[in-house]
């Protein structure tokens, strides 16, 4: 479709070379009651000729200008130049055109004629030619910054998912570490979890996954933090039946679980739900807090990444509430899946 646009962009000046000249002999023949399509066909021909040479020689001065960075302050100065421009080219053209007998000019009245006919036709097509030229950069540019920001997006979602993975790591281990020596058995599980786990964080969360397989690990992640937690946790799930194959990005409840599991004291109650209404996505989960965690308002990187996160992947189509009071935690995201 391309190269069929730039093949017919080539007929362009033709047509204005034709148009152009007879539109000057029906200004110059007709007026002098002198049909120009009778008698002898050779200066007609002539004329069309170097009429056509002239507009293919504007063409591609203009075209191979308008590629290039402008230097002009204002529209003013630009039409200006080119109308300078024109006046000289024309001119050379004529003069050309009368020392090989491809032209005729009888006297001044008809040189002024060929000028006036010229110029505000060629400056006519100029001005269509700069506005597919300008049109074609702007939506080139738009393109360029749409790929930059593409790119930076993906860039930061890539570096703010790997802070996760550390993180991560370190607590699974120590949950670990604390089990090796107690029950070899026991330390075996909590193995295979970790590695269940870390398959999903590094190889299956490229793009968006079906919810359900989302809530998959979110379970396993629970009951991953559930081993090296207190038999005392009161753990109260809830997960909506009707959460299956919407798409959603994943890893972005995880960082609120895991707040949840790292500063639940207190009563050491946790209460998760996932809900759907509509085309949003409810998740509330809230802990318990001791006295001494009052004032706390936030949950450190964790909470931030996730901000991040969710502005890139669904701005505007998310809430975010974080609330503490005297004995429990809150914390509620609203994504709105379309």
């Amino acid at each position: 479709m391309k190269h069929k646009r730039t093949i017919i962009r080539w007929f362009y000046p033709l047509i204005l070379g034709l148009v152009a000249f007879n539109v000057l002999r029906v200004l110059s023949d007709l007026t002098i009651n002198n049909a120009f399509w009778h008698g002898d066909k050779t200066p007609h021909i002539y004329g069309l000729i170097l009429s056509t040479i002239l507009c293919y020689f504007m063409d591609i001065i203009w075209r191979n200008r308008l590629n290039k960075p402008q230097n002009y302050k204002s529209a003013i100065k630009e039409y200006l130049f080119v109308f300078v421009e024109l006046f000289i080219f024309s001119s050379i053209f004529l003069f050309l055109g009368v020392v090989i007998k491809m032209a005729f000019v009888a006297n001044f009245v008809n040189y002024f004629v060929i000028l006036i006919t010229y110029i505000p036709l060629m400056l006519l097509y100029y001005t269509l030619m700069r506005n597919e030229v300008v049109n074609k950069n702007y939506q080139a540019k738009i393109v360029q910054l749409e790929k930059v920001k593409t790119d930076q997006a993906e860039t930061e979602l890539k570096f703010l998912k790997s802070q996760y993975h550390p993180h991560f790591l370190f607590n699974a281990l120590n949950t670990i570490y604390f089990q090796v020596d107690k029950n070899n058995k026991e330390a075996k599980q909590s193995i295979e979890k970790l590695s269940d786990l870390l398959r999903y964080q590094l190889y299956d969360i490229e793009k968006e996954v079906a919810v359900e397989q989302e809530i998959s690990y979110l379970k396993s992640y629970i009951a991953f933090q559930q081993l090296r937690m207190s038999e005392r946790l009161i753990l109260e799930l809830y997960f909506d039946p009707e959460l299956k194959e919407q798409k959603i990005h994943p890893l972005l409840f995880q960082p609120l679980i895991e707040n949840a599991f790292k500063y639940v004291r207190g009563d050491y109650k946790i209460k998760l739900e996932m809900k759907l209404n509509g085309n949003q996505i409810q998740f509330n989960i809230e802990n318990s807090v001791a006295q001494s965690q009052t004032g706390r308002k936030d949950s450190g990187i964790g909470v931030e990444n996730l901000k991040r996160r969710l502005n890139l992947l669904y701005p505007d189509k998310y809430t975010l509430e974080i609330e503490q009071t005297k004995d429990i935690f809150t914390a509620k995201l609203s994504i709105k899946m379309y």
